[in-house]
């Protein structure tokens, strides 16, 4: 199990934040697309909730860009 120490910085929570990292923008537009991605995608964006809000690591979250970028170059 990951100490919280270590656990923190890669955290993202809130769809802002996640459409900063994935956007460079946080415009409510981007934020819908973070939604979307997050349940009607065929891959959907890994994520879990804290309460009411969307969150996801930074780790798991590149891990899942280069799965997206091997399903492009197949």
């Amino acid at each position: 199990m990951t100490a919280p120490a270590t656990l923190a910085p890669d955290m993202m929570v809130g769809a802002a934040e996640i459409a900063r990292f994935l956007f460079d923008s946080d415009e409510f537009r981007f934020q819908r697309r973070v939604y979307y991605l997050c349940t009607r995608s065929k891959r959907p964006l890994p994520h879990f909730r804290l309460g009411h809000r969307i969150a996801t690591r930074r780790s798991t979250l590149m891990d899942w860009i280069a799965l997206q970028e091997g399903f492009a170059n197949a």
